[in-house]
């Protein structure tokens, strides 16, 4: 008789593994297994105290013949494996039966719960976050769904997603929590050719909401659509005239609260299509399909929704957290290289927040690759989950787009691409941070990418600071605040800076 997969939970010291087994066969009505619990027992001892006696290597082959028999037997249980476990290629094997689950934890606050514990290699910081950082790839590799470091109990909305994940196609599942509700993110080259289970039921009739351009490429590859409305492409066309005549055309074609639209398109279009749903009917569902790179690392996720002013960048939106977002990197191909390029711009900043093996990665000058884009959208949906509405650490994310928004405003979206501009923006920042070298290392990828790294003379600079002073980050009558970089991976927001250095950033953009 064909056993039922198990659920295995996998994740670094201090990821909340046993915790996180427990909710889930809880709300499963599922048997818990912990490996290392069957291991202490095997050997009648804890495992420091096996480690002390005998080391690491004998701890490893009890505990890949452990973690094999639990496998072969778990028949639907909710499994726990030790954080060192999937060195094991016959543990990777044997997981491909059964869905993965990570549990991600930062590396500050593994150490901070491991160092208090008497884990056998939890004693040196150094060798620790060494080995923090290259299980990290290999958990990636093997996960078939992955969650944010929450509070494990608020991930409760996500276990029915997860049981589906093993009808998936192969796609993997990266799930997004805020405080408003959490949504699946399915992520897999050529997910739109054959997609996972669509988040909403059948009676809600899919309108695509996109562009006259992408419309060409993407809109048709979507099944089951009862609508499509299309709008000029271009930044200039994301304003609330266009709104009104996408509104107009869901009320043509008799949507109503049941139905939901489909964002295809990149963060023009996820912007304004998110915007149109929040308030039509004061809110159906969307669900966004990114077919930009600045879409797919970034816009995509988070619930930001919005339109421009002429006087001022995404001043009119609303928080609309999506249903789902669909994220296939193969239609990227059809993107121009100028497109390609502006979206690299937001890898960088990404990457830059995110510091550590993204970092590095990017740095490096290596193509961006799904890899890449998945590890972009794992940052952005991490900073979410921690601050959803812009109440701190989610200003991280507007590194390079204070003095980027202002360029894209006094030249009226149309001189540069968003991702060209932010790219200009970066330089400021890591200017007004006071980080030369890394200044120079952004530039050169920049450039390198196809982005400017010079502004148009053309461009008044004083016109530009003035802009900035108009960012909707700004409150009451203090400065605007700006985003600064101490280091790749330390970002910190909320900074107050002299008005005459932020003119100096600008004029040496300037040349």
């Amino acid at each position: 008789m064909a056993r039922t997969p198990a659920i295995v939970l996998i994740g670094f010291m201090g990821a909340g593994k046993t915790t996180g087994a427990r909710m889930i066969a809880s709300a499963l009505r599922a048997r818990t297994i912990d490996t290392d619990k069957r291991i202490e027992k095997d050997v009648g001892m804890t495992i420091p105290q096996y480690f002390g006696r005998h080391g690491e290597a004998a701890f490893r082959e009890i505990e890949e013949r452990i973690t094999l028999e639990v496998l072969d037997a778990a028949d639907g249980a909710v499994v726990s494996l030790g954080g060192g476990t999937l060195a094991s290629e016959k543990v990777r094997e044997a997981l491909r039966e059964h869905t993965v689950v990570l549990l991600h934890v930062s590396l500050p606050t593994a150490w901070r719960r491991a160092k208090r514990s008497s884990r056998p290699l939890a004693k040196d910081r150094e060798a620790f976050e060494a080995r923090y950082h290259e299980r990290q790839a290999i958990y990636e590799q093997v996960a078939d769904v992955i969650l944010p470091e929450v509070d494990r109990q608020l991930l409760k909305p996500a276990i029915p997603v997860i049981r589906s994940a093993r009808d998936a196609r192969g796609a993997q599942l990266l799930w997004a929590h805020t405080d408003s509700g959490g949504y699946p993110v399915w992520f897999r080259p050529g997910l739109l050719r054959d997609l996972p289970p669509w988040p909403l039921p059948d009676s809600s009739r899919r309108i695509a909401i996109t562009d006259e351009h992408v419309a060409e490429h993407h809109a048709g590859r979507l099944p089951g659509l009862a609508g499509l409305i299309e709008f000029p492409p271009g930044e200039e066309h994301k304003t609330l005239a266009t709104c009104e005549r996408v509104w107009g055309a869901l009320i043509a074609q008799g949507a109503t609260r049941a139905d939901h639209v489909v964002a295809v398109g990149g963060g023009v279009v996820g912007d304004l299509a998110g915007f149109v749903a929040s308030t039509f009917q004061r809110g159906i569902p969307v669900v966004q399909v990114p077919t930009t790179l600045v879409a797919q690392v970034d816009s995509a996720y988070g619930g930001k929704t919005g339109v421009d002013l002429p006087s001022a960048k995404n001043y009119v939106g609303a928080y609309h957290q999506p249903a789902a977002v669909m994220v296939d990197p193969d239609v990227l191909e059809t993107l121009p290289r100028e497109e390609l390029a502006a979206g690299y711009a937001e890898v960088v900043k990404t990457a830059l927040i995110a510091g550590g093996a993204l970092w590095e990665h990017v740095a490096s000058g290596a193509p961006v690759d799904p890899l890449t884009v998945m590890r972009c959208a794992r940052t952005k949906l991490q900073v979410v989950a921690d601050d959803e509405r812009d109440g701190g650490r989610r200003q991280v994310l507007n590194l390079g787009h204070t003095v980027g928004h202002a360029i894209e405003t006094v030249t009226d979206y149309r001189r540069y691409r968003h991702g060209e501009a932010v790219g200009l923006g970066l330089l400021a920042a890591l200017r007004l941070s006071g980080q030369d070298a890394l200044r120079d290392q952004v530039a050169a990828l920049l450039n390198n990418a196809g982005l400017p790294t010079t502004m148009d003379p053309a461009i008044d600079v004083d016109v530009v600071q003035e802009a900035t002073t108009r960012d909707k980050k700004r409150l009451g009558s203090a400065p605007v605040p700006f985003v600064v970089v101490r280091e790749p991976g330390d970002v910190r927001y909320g900074q107050q800076l002299a008005a005459k250095d932020v003119r100096g950033a600008i004029a040496e953009l300037a040349g």
